[in-house]
Formats: structure tokens, C-alpha cells, sequence
């Protein structure tokens, strides 16, 4: 196990930056902003965890079935973060509600379809 003592440097894309912000302005808005923050909160300490620890996230089964094994994923439920490690670095690519059907948004995220 390679990468337990050193913290990863952590890169979101886009459309992982978009993905917290929506979700917090969801929850800001058909809630209350203290919940908003809370969850917010609780994903960014799941990023730091995947810093620290990436190897301790499963594979996403959406990409299982697919054969694809180079995403791994973290959560807190039911929200799910979908990232990938390469190199030193670690790049998220999707935080979502997994509750969610997931399919179409990760291949449109991760596969370019």
C-alpha cells in the first residue's frame, strides 16, 4: 500500500467544482443554508480523506461492469465522489447524489460520451 503517510495533491475538475456547488445551493434552497454548509463540509473532509488514503476507495460498479478500473470513489452518503490517481496527483471528476442513476453522467464525464 503506497500512499497512506503523504497527503496527495488534490485537483477538481470543472465539472466537479460545479457538482459542490450545486449541491450546496440545492440544499441551501429547499432546506436551510446550516444543512448546506454541514454537507459541504462533510464532502471536503471525504476529499482530504481521498488525499490521504486514495487507495482505500472501491471501484465504482457502473464502471465495474464496463471493465473499467482506474476511477475509484469515496462517500458520504448518499452523496458519492469519483476520482482517480495518477501519479502523485488525485482529480475528481464527479461528486453527485448517488441516489441518482449514474450511468449517463459518468460516461458523459469520464468516457466523453
Amino acid at each position: 500500500m503506497a500512499s497512506g503517510g503523504k497527503r496527495h495533491e488534490v485537483l477538481l475538475t470543472a465539472g466537479a467544482e460545479q457538482d459542490l456547488e450545486s449541491i450546496h445551493d440545492y440544499i441551501a434552497e429547499f432546506d436551510c443554508v446550516e444543512n448546506a454548509d454541514y454537507v459541504l463540509d462533510r464532502l471536503l473532509e471525504a476529499v482530504d480523506q481521498i488525499s490521504r488514503f486514495p487507495e482505500k476507495g472501491n471501484y465504482p460498479s457502473e464502471l465495474i461492469a464496463l471493465g473499467i478500473r482506474e476511477y475509484r470513489q469515496t462517500a458520504f452518503k448518499p452523496y458519492r465522489v469519483i476520482y482517480r490517481l495518477v501519479e502523485n496527483s488525485v482529480i475528481i471528476y464527479v461528486i453527485a447524489d448517488g441516489r441518482r442513476d449514474l450511468q449517463a453522467l459518468l460516461a458523459r464525464r469520464l468516457l466523453g460520451a
